[in-house]
C-alpha cells in the first residue's frame, strides 16, 4: 500500500496528538512553568538567553498546555483603553470631511508628486487615517470603540507621541513641542514645550512620532504572552502611520539609533511614572501596582517629504532629547485599573530587549514599486476609505472563493523589494510600508490555501528574502516539492510545498480555531530567529514581531480593498507549526498567524460614527 501524502500524514499525527494531549484550559496552568532568575541580564549573551527563554516559556503547546494567563477575565479591572494626561493643554485636531486621497493600489506605485506641507491640518490627517477611532459599536448594554490601527483583543496597548517643530497655524508656531495623541477626541495633549531657540534637528516639513506600549492592557487578558501581542500591535501602528504618511506625500523611517533610555527621556517617562521596583518581582503578584501602567518606549519614526535624501545628525538629536529631559512636563496620567497583576517575566524580558544607542548612519532606501497585476482586482476605494473602514473579521463564511490573480496580487504587496531588476532578489525593504524598517526582511509566509479558484489546495511558502531560500529549504521537510504554481508572476517567490486539503491542519495548529480553516487562505509568519538575535542582539526580538505586524497590516488593508476581510491570530501551537514544516531548533520560529476570507457579519451589532458632528464617518 502506498504511503499517505505528506499533508495527510501531518493531519493524522496532529489529530492523534490532540487526542492524547488535549491542551489544558488556561485556569489550570498557573504554576506550570518555573520562574526566571530575578536579576536583570548584565551582557548581551544573557539578554539573548532571556529573550529566547521568554519566547519558549510563552509558547502554546499541544503537549504542555497554553502559556500562563489569568484563566478568567477580571472585568472589574479591565484597563481603560484611553490614556489621558491632566491637566495639560489640549490642541484639537480637525475631522476631515472629504476623503481626498489616492486610489488605494496607487499608494504602492509612487508617492504623490507634491507632499503636503507640515501644518495642523496635515498632522490631523496623518493621525485621523492611522490611529484614530474608526467607529463605535453597540449591542444590548455594551458599547465599545474601534480604531483605524488593529490590536490584539481590541485592547490597544500602543500609545503615540508626536514630537513636532513649530507647527504653522497652531498656538505652538514658534517652539518645538512633545505631545500625546488622544484618539478618543482626536486631539494632542501638549506635554512639554521647548524654548524658541531650540531646533528639532531634522529637515523642514518633518516631524517625529514615538510609539510606546502599556503592557498591562494586553496582560490583563493574555498574561505572559502579552509581550508578543504588544509588539504585533507596534508593527500594526508603524505600518498604519507609514501608509497614512504616504498618502500625504511623506516617507517614513525608523530612527533606530536612538536608545531605549533616550526614547524614555523624549516622551517624559521618568517625569510621569514611578520607577519600576528594584529588584523586580520574581513571580506573578496582584495588587494596586501603579508602576504596571507605565509606558515602555518602543521606537521613533521620522516622517519627511518623500523623495528627499538627507541624514540625521544624531549628536544634535541627542542634545535636543537632553533639553526636553529637563523640561517641565504637563499632566498626570489617569489610572487605568484599580488593581493589577504583574506578570514578572514580561518586565524581566522587557529589560533585556532594550535597544542600546549606536552610531549607525541614517539612510533612506530607494523606492521600489510593488508588483501590480491589475488595478481592476481592487474595489474603487481610496486609501483613506480602506484604512478607516477596515475591520477585523470574527468568523469566516466557508463560502467565498478568491480568484487566483487576487491571491497573487495580495502576496505581491507583501513583498519587501517589489519590482526587482534582472539578477536582483527579494529581501531589501524598498516598498511601502516595509521601507520604514531599517533591516532586511526576516519574515516569510507559510500559507494554507483553502479556497482559491485555479490554485490547488495545499501548503505553500512565500520567501520574502531570497537570501534565505537555501537555508529554509535545508531546514524544512525533504519531501516538500518547492515548485512554483502555474501562471505565478515571475517576481513572486511563491512555492508549493505539498498538495492536499489542509483545512483541518490549519485549524489544529491555530489553537483549533475554525477561523483558520474557513477563509480563502490562512498563514503562519516564520521568522529567521536565533541567528538574527546572535548577529544583532536581543533588541531584535521585538523587531521581528514588528515586521510581522507590518505584514499583518498590509493583509488587513488588501483584504478590505478587494471586498473581503482578514484578522490576526495570536493563538497557535508554536512547535506544532514547526513540526508541520520540519523545522527543528531555533533557527526559524513562527511568530504570528493570519487568515483572509469572506467575513460573517453579526447583524445584532450596530455601528455608530467615530466622532460627533461633521466628518466622513458621520
Amino acid at each position: 500500500m502506498p504511503s499517505p501524502p505528506p499533508l495527510l500524514r501531518l493531519r493524522l499525527r496532529l489529530r492523534l496528538r490532540l487526542r492524547l494531549h488535549s491542551p489544558r484550559p488556561l485556569a489550570m496552568i498557573h504554576s506550570s512553568t518555573s520562574h526566571l532568575p530575578h536579576h536583570l541580564p548584565q551582557n548581551q549573551t544573557e539578554n539573548i538567553t532571556q529573550a529566547i527563554t521568554y519566547h519558549d516559556r510563552t509558547k502554546h503547546s499541544l503537549t504542555s498546555g497554553y502559556a500562563r494567563g489569568p484563566g478568567r477575565l477580571d472585568w472589574a479591572n479591565q484597563p481603560n483603553p484611553f490614556l489621558r494626561f491632566t491637566p495639560s493643554p489640549s490642541l484639537p485636531l480637525l475631522h476631515p470631511t472629504t476623503p481626498l486621497s489616492p486610489h488605494y493600489p496607487t499608494i504602492f506605485d509612487s508617492f504623490p508628486s507634491s507632499p503636503l506641507p507640515l501644518s495642523l491640518s496635515s498632522v490631523s490627517s496623518l493621525l485621523y487615517y492611522s490611529l484614530s477611532l474608526s467607529a463605535w459599536k453597540t449591542t444590548g448594554f455594551s458599547t465599545w470603540s474601534l480604531r483605524v490601527n488593529p490590536s490584539s483583543g481590541n485592547l490597544h496597548p500602543t500609545e503615540c507621541h508626536v514630537v513636532s517643530p513649530p507647527l504653522p497655524n497652531s498656538p505652538y508656531n514658534s517652539s518645538p513641542f512633545v505631545s500625546h495623541y488622544s484618539p478618543k477626541d482626536h486631539s494632542l495633549e501638549i506635554r512639554a514645550v521647548g524654548h524658541q531657540n531650540l531646533k528639532l534637528p531634522i529637515i523642514s516639513d518633518s516631524l517625529i512620532v514615538v510609539f510606546s506600549s502599556i503592557f498591562w492592557r494586553e496582560a490583563w487578558k493574555y498574561g505572559e504572552r502579552a509581550l508578543r501581542y504588544c509588539n504585533h500591535d507596534v508593527g500594526h501602528a508603524i505600518a498604519a502611520v507609514a501608509i497614512s504618511a504616504a498618502a500625504l506625500g511623506w516617507d517614513a523611517r525608523l530612527l533606530d539609533s536612538l536608545s531605549h533610555s533616550e526614547l524614555e527621556a523624549l516622551i517624559g517617562v521618568s517625569k510621569t511614572y514611578p520607577p519600576l521596583p528594584e529588584p523586580l518581582p520574581t513571580k506573578p503578584m496582584r495588587g494596586n501596582l501603579s508602576w504596571v501602567e507605565s509606558q515602555h518606549p518602543d521606537c521613533a519614526l521620522v516622517l519627511f517629504p518623500a523623495n528627499t535624501n538627507f541624514t540625521i545628525n544624531y549628536p544634535a538629536l541627542r542634545e535636543f532629547v537632553n533639553e526636553f529631559s529637563v523640561s517641565e512636563w504637563a499632566g498626570k496620567p489617569n489610572s487605568l485599573s484599580k488593581d493589577h497583576v504583574c506578570w514578572d517575566v514580561i518586565y524581566h524580558t522587557a529589560g533585556a530587549i532594550k535597544k542600546p544607542a549606536d552610531d549607525n548612519c541614517f539612510s533612506v532606501n530607494p523606492f521600489h514599486k510593488s508588483g501590480l497585476i491589475s488595478e481592476n482586482l481592487y474595489k474603487d476605494f481610496t486609501v483613506y476609505e480602506v484604512v478607516r473602514k477596515r475591520r477585523s473579521a470574527v468568523d469566516m463564511d466557508q463560502v467565498h472563493i478568491m480568484e487566483k490573480e487576487t491571491f497573487y496580487q495580495i502576496l505581491l504587496h507583501c513583498l519587501p523589494s517589489g519590482e526587482v531588476g534582472p539578477g536582483e532578489k527579494q529581501g531589501r525593504n524598498f516598498t511601502v510600508p516595509f521601507r520604514v524598517l531599517d533591516w532586511d526582511a526576516e519574515v516569510h509566509l507559510a500559507l494554507f490555501v483553502h479556497r482559491v479558484r485555479g490554485l490547488e489546495k495545499g501548503l505553500y511558502f512565500l520567501v520574502r528574502n531570497e537570501e534565505h531560500f537555501d537555508s529554509l529549504k535545508e531546514a524544512m521537510r525533504s519531501q516538500f516539492e518547492w515548485t512554483q504554481p502555474d501562471n505565478c508572476p515571475e517576481t513572486l517567490p511563491l512555492y508549493r510545498l505539498a498538495k492536499g486539503d489542509c483545512q483541518d491542519l490549519a485549524k489544529q495548529v491555530s489553537c483549533i480555531q475554525d477561523i483558520a480553516s474557513d477563509g480563502c487562505f490562512s498563514l503562519g509568519m516564520v521568522a529567521r530567529f536565533d541567528p538574527v538575535l546572535r548577529e544583532k542582539g536581543a533588541w531584535m526580538y521585538p523587531r521581528l514581531f514588528w515586521e510581522t505586524g507590518v505584514i499583518g497590516q498590509v493583509l488587513y488593508l488588501e483584504a478590505h480593498a478587494v471586498g473581503i476581510s482578514a484578522t490576526g491570530i495570536g493563538c497557535y501551537f508554536d512547535d506544532s507549526v514547526h513540526e508541520m514544516l520540519g523545522l527543528e531548533g531555533k533557527k526559524f520560529q513562527s511568530l504570528y498567524h493570519f487568515t483572509v476570507g469572506g467575513p460573517v457579519l453579526d447583524k445584532r451589532i450596530m455601528s455608530l460614527p467615530a466622532y460627533p458632528g461633521p466628518g466622513i464617518d458621520a
